[in-house]
């Protein structure tokens, strides 16, 4: 599987996917939220594939959307493009082996979604998390708001997601976002332990487990409803207002 912005690898039971963009901090790109789709139907072909870990090369799981690219967006994108990280996001939670997330440094905005998207997540110590889309004058969308309820509820989901304030490891844990916290130097070796109890169970209870979780908790939330927010996301990037609370908050961090 060849890639030009992420890295796949197959070793038996085990599968990782590495977004491979260390010099930008790993931005979900059209380009890799595309490849990202391309590698969960591959993986799907693969029936020995039990457990795939997704993680991100250097410095941080992603720093979300290329902000300088945003910046230069002088109209609404298409629509198949504003609607490329839904379709990843459902991608990635169709797959039929377990997904991992292993995540460190940043993880911001449609890289909380990502992550949301996987079974189970692990996170270093240190790890920021944070959701700035309203500050770029735009939804959260890729179907995040109901993952996020789906996992830390509906009032925290609207705090994070309308405040933009960033948050920890820490609180993540206590939300229910992750499954745990282990200290950075420990992180490649708490992930090795979870898949290495993963890959030894059959792969029939694993996917049946798993469907059967998803089926329960699509009931409650239906992220299927999501297919509408390329078009919140469209008419955001038309607005005005939106517009102008985006260039403010590019300028805030020197990129406008």
């Amino acid at each position: 599987m060849s890639f030009a912005e992420i890295e796949v690898t197959v070793d038996g039971a085990r599968a990782a996917i590495t977004l491979n963009r260390p010099d930008k901090l790993n931005p979900l790109s059209t380009t890799t939220l595309t490849e990202l789709v391309e590698a969960a139907r591959e993986l799907d072909t693969r029936s020995g594939v039990k457990v795939a870990v997704i993680s991100g090369r250097g410095r941080a799981f992603s720093a979300g959307a290329d902000l300088a690219s945003f910046a230069a967006q002088a109209g609404p994108p298409p629509r198949e493009a504003a609607d490329a990280g839904r379709r990843m996001a459902d991608a990635i939670e169709a797959m039929r082996a377990v997904t991992v997330a292993r995540i460190h440094g940043h993880c911001v905005g449609g890289a909380v979604v990502l992550a949301a998207a996987c079974d189970l997540r692990i996170a270093a110590d240190d790890t920021r998390f944070s959701i700035p889309e309203v500050d770029l004058g735009i939804p959260l969308a890729w179907g995040g708001i109901p993952r996020l309820v789906r996992e830390i509820g509906p009032a925290l989901t609207k705090e994070l997601v309308m405040t933009c304030r960033p948050f920890g490891a820490a609180e993540a844990l206590t939300a229910g976002f992750l499954n745990s916290v282990v200290p950075a130097a420990e992180l490649d070796a708490a992930v090795d332990e979870l898949v290495g109890v993963l890959v030894d169970k059959s792969a029939l209870t694993l996917t049946a487990t798993k469907r059967h979780t998803n089926a329960v908790t699509e009931g409650m939330v239906g992220t299927a409803r999501a297919w509408n927010d390329a078009d919140s996301l469209v008419t955001a990037l038309g607005d005005p207002e939106s517009r102008a609370a985006a260039q403010a908050y590019l300028k805030r961090l020197g990129r406008g």
